[in-house]
């Protein structure tokens, strides 16, 4: 990752399968895979297939569910913009 670089999450994208796609304001996409965490602790919520694509966002600038639906970014399931910029680019599907 280039160190002038702060991860600016400006789409996300939920299919499915439980992945996500992630466009970055540099124009790196990525593909977020939540099925690996679905039977574990908050990630449960998500099993709910109209729960994931529903609450789907950007919250607190990076990849949230609002579970609560209430926009409160202290309940939702966020994940680092980092952890997300990290991961390999993909190709847009």
């Amino acid at each position: 990752m280039r160190i002038d670089y702060f991860p600016e999450i400006v789409q996300v994208v939920p299919h499915i399968d439980h992945t996500v796609m992630v466009y970055f304001s540099d124009g790196k996409i990525v593909r977020y895979d939540v099925n690996p965490f679905l039977d574990k602790g908050i990630f449960r919520a998500l099993k709910d297939e109209r729960t994931f694509m529903d609450t789907c966002t950007i919250m607190n600038d990076t990849l949230a569910w609002d579970i609560s639906r209430a926009g409160d970014n202290t309940t939702c399931i966020d994940i680092d913009p980092d952890t997300l910029y990290e991961l390999d680019a993909v190709e847009e599907i």
